[in-house]
């Protein structure tokens, strides 16, 4: 019961709270933007930074899923004398002897330099390597030819080949049926291949066929490397037997390693680097609370008749308040709308660049508007206690 002669105070209506919270921001438009603008920064990155890490984990998960995750390589070492150990001429024909195996293949080093012309000493060699491959290279890892044609059963017996795309960059070849330096002979590139993203040491090299390498270039037919596809829930019990199946009684000198794993390690590495952005994120965000903070406590000072008024003429210190936390809420949320269009706009705009569907989790929208909210109300919360315990007099003498 309120006693004789003292009026119940005013309720303000939620259309009303929102209009008296908005006084203060419209009369200080310039204020505004510069306080809000480290909300926005501090929301931008954040959004943008988990936008831009989900649209590359999903490129790379369907990467992943395209090259599939059932590639195996068994690559020759050296044995315990530091001595090359080269795999039998049979490694692939035992591989595919394996039950879950559906196909396998293989590459091996060929000691021939390559260089553009004859009229480049072989001492500056273009940092390509040659190698002899198979005819269902190809299929067995997922790629295909770029430009050109691949290395077919006739191919594979003449001295032509084909170019990885980064030797086919070092040697300035650009099209099919330029001759280039392969030992003392020249040879036809007839192809130039896709980048080889399970196997991206392929992009280095000059392919040509087992045959047209024993025939040319002193090739002993020994493969180097061997590559498998099994069924996908065969991969670990085929990976336990691939080293002692290409090469019997050595297998301690054969490496076995699954191509994927280095995709999905990468996946994991964007996961540290993108909680490490989250944090700086957080930081701006905070120093852009602290900035919201700043302009509250100025805009009380600034604005002491104003309060001393409105208690004059009936304002409670609820009403004053409500008034200056509402003030800090708007001030947030507008640089938190435009920080979350900002990193939205920035994750379309980058992952359409780099190749991939653009991804932003509405989770991320919905966390830094929450986020934007809780910063309003721990900015706003001293000035409001501040502003709602000046008394009128005072206020109004000070003003």
């Amino acid at each position: 019961m309120n006693p004789p002669g003292h009026p119940r105070p005013a309720r303000l209506s939620p259309a009303d709270v929102l209009r008296v919270g908005a006084v203060g921001l419209r009369a200080r438009r310039a204020r505004v933007v510069l306080s809000s603008l480290g909300i926005a920064l501090g929301i931008a990155t954040m959004v943008a930074v988990v936008g831009l890490s989900t649209s590359s984990r999903a490129d790379l998960m369907s990467r992943l899923d395209r090259l599939g995750t059932n590639l195996l390589t068994a690559e020759a070492g050296k044995d315990p004398l530091g001595k090359e150990v080269k795999l039998p001429k049979n490694a692939v024909a035992m591989v595919e002897r394996v039950g879950p195996v559906r196909q396998a293949t293989a590459t091996a080093n060929v000691d021939a330099r390559i260089r553009r012309s004859a009229a480049v000493p072989e001492e500056r060699a273009a940092g390509v390597t040659t190698q002899a491959a198979r005819t269902d290279l190809l299929e067995a890892l997922g790629t295909r030819v770029e430009r050109g044609a691949w290395l077919d059963r006739g191919r594979e017996r003449l001295p032509v080949t084909v170019l990885g795309r980064i030797a086919a960059q070092r040697l300035g070849v650009t099209a099919p049926g330029e001759k280039i330096m392969m030992g003392d002979r020249y040879v036809v590139v007839v192809g130039i291949l896709a980048p080889v993203e399970l196997v991206p040491t392929l992009d280095r090299v000059a392919l040509v066929g087992f045959p047209a390498a024993e025939r040319y270039f002193g090739f002993d037919g020994h493969p180097t490397t061997v590559f498998e596809r099994s069924a996908d829930a065969a991969v670990d019990d085929v990976r336990a037997v691939l080293a002692r199946t290409v090469n019997p009684g050595q297998e301690g000198t054969v490496t076995v390693s699954r191509p994927s794993d280095a995709l999905a390690a990468k996946a994991a590495t964007d996961k540290g680097l993108t909680a490490l952005m989250l944090g700086l994120g957080a930081v701006a965000l905070l120093v852009g609370g602290v900035g919201v903070a700043n302009t509250m406590v100025i805009s009380v000072i600034e604005r002491r008749a104003e309060i001393g008024l409105r208690r004059a003429i009936g304002a409670t210190r609820g009403h004053i308040r409500l008034q200056f936390l509402t003030e800090s809420l708007l001030l947030t949320a507008l640089g938190g709308a435009a920080g979350a269009g900002i990193g939205a706009l920035a994750t379309y705009g980058f992952s359409l660049a780099q190749g991939w569907t653009p991804v932003v989790p509405p989770w991320s929208l919905a966390g830094g508007l929450a986020a934007t909210l809780v910063i309003g109300v721990l900015a706003g919360l001293y000035p409001a206690t501040r502003a709602a315990r000046l008394r009128p007099a005072v206020a109004l003498s000070t003003g």
